[in-house]
């Protein structure tokens, strides 16, 4: 089997590569995810940026297999919003979005460590928040759950009971474009639909 490899340490992201059922090592790159988001760049392309710079830093230092690289940000009225640093930081953020629309971006890069060459692509879905007041706001952080979370709030959490309505991909969302994952992959000779038929074990390919 070709070794796949997930450059990053979100837990989200390693559930949604369970979800499609892929066999995977976490290796966790060391990319400053903050970096551009002060220079309020195109979203588009910090996620796509920081998405290659995860999974190229972990490529390097492999021999051979796929990595997965992948960065998510909120924007909300052309505001570009990572994760809180803190607990006013996150209070902040979300007094914002509620009662009102934004945008998720997650960017997607896939290497192939033997011959250097790599997807790079990115998800847009459009969410809707209910209003909310500033005691539900803080209850939601006194949960913990908004830090470390893009925009400080985990869609497929406790942050739900915010969301009136999203369209687009949900899985982008929560951090990880999937359909655009599964096309990826495929462009690299994993197809995530393989599956051997019930009861019987996938023989190895020969060459890997």
């Amino acid at each position: 089997m070709i070794p796949i490899y997930l450059a990053s340490a979100s837990p989200r992201r390693r559930e949604l590569l369970q979800q499609l059922g892929l066999d995977f090592t976490v290796v966790v790159s060391n990319v400053d995810e903050s970096a551009g988001i002060g220079d309020n760049p195109d979203p588009a392309w910090l996620v796509e940026t920081l998405s290659l710079k995860k999974a190229g830093e972990v490529a390097g230092d492999m021999d051979r297999g796929l990595v997965i690289g992948s960065d998510t940000v909120v924007v909300w009225r052309d505001r570009i919003m990572g994760k809180p640093t803190d607990r006013e930081d996150a209070l902040e953020m979300l007094h914002c979005l509620q009662g009102d629309e934004h945008q998720v971006y997650s960017g997607l890069a896939v290497i192939n460590c033997v011959t250097g060459a790599a997807h790079v692509s990115h998800g847009r879905t459009r969410v809707v928040f209910r209003p909310a007041g500033k005691e539900e706001l803080e209850k939601y952080i006194d949960t913990g759950e908004p830090m470390g979370k893009a925009g400080a709030y985990a869609i497929q959490g406790l942050g739900s009971v915010f969301v009136e309505g999203i369209e687009g991909c949900y899985s982008t969302v929560v951090g990880l474009p999937l359909a655009k994952l599964a096309r990826a992959l495929k462009e690299f000779g994993v197809d995530v639909l393989d599956r051997p038929p019930a009861g019987l074990q996938q023989a190895t390919p020969k060459g890997y």
